[in-house]
């Protein structure tokens, strides 16, 4: 996961995050078959408490806890023109390092990059989406966001 442009911003925003989709990127790994591929959103937080410490393994944050991850990616197959949620063996779900900054402003927004598998070696099916939303310490939800489809190279 890449974090860029991460900003303290004097702008006001809400302490529940927001975020919004800004661009997917396909791989080129050389085969001519898509394996991963980056996605991009903006977020804002209002008082930002998004991120969590590596030693954030207690309580509400074990690795057993759904709350251990705080990036929260769902993967989708269009198949036969329906576009269906798909378990997978693997997991994109992913945990956003400690955002926040020093100082009394504690106001964020930026944007993060992750590293997703794209290509479900199990399927058929060559057009995929995605869903995710992240979640802040406080256990505030931020909104949805859907990837447009994607096409795969199998």
């Amino acid at each position: 996961m890449i974090l860029t442009s991460c900003i303290k911003s004097d702008d006001k925003y809400s302490e529940i995050p927001h975020i919004e989709f800004v661009s997917f990127t396909k791989i080129n790994n050389g085969s001519n078959i898509d394996n991963q591929g980056i996605m991009k959103i903006f977020f804002t937080d209002g008082d930002g408490d998004i991120g969590l410490d590596k030693g954030d393994t207690f309580g509400r944050f074990h690795p057993d806890s759904i709350y251990y991850n705080n990036f929260f990616i769902k993967y989708f197959e269009k198949q036969n023109g329906i576009i269906k949620e798909v378990e997978t063996k693997f997991s994109n779900n992913a945990r956003i390092p400690m955002l926040t900054p020093q100082g009394k402003n504690k106001t964020l927004k930026g944007e993060i990059e992750i590293t997703l598998f794209i290509n479900n070696p199990l399927s058929i099916y060559d057009t995929i989406l995605f869903e995710a939303y992240i979640v802040d310490r406080a256990l505030h939800k931020s909104n949805t966001i859907r990837t447009p489809e994607i096409k795969v190279n199998k």
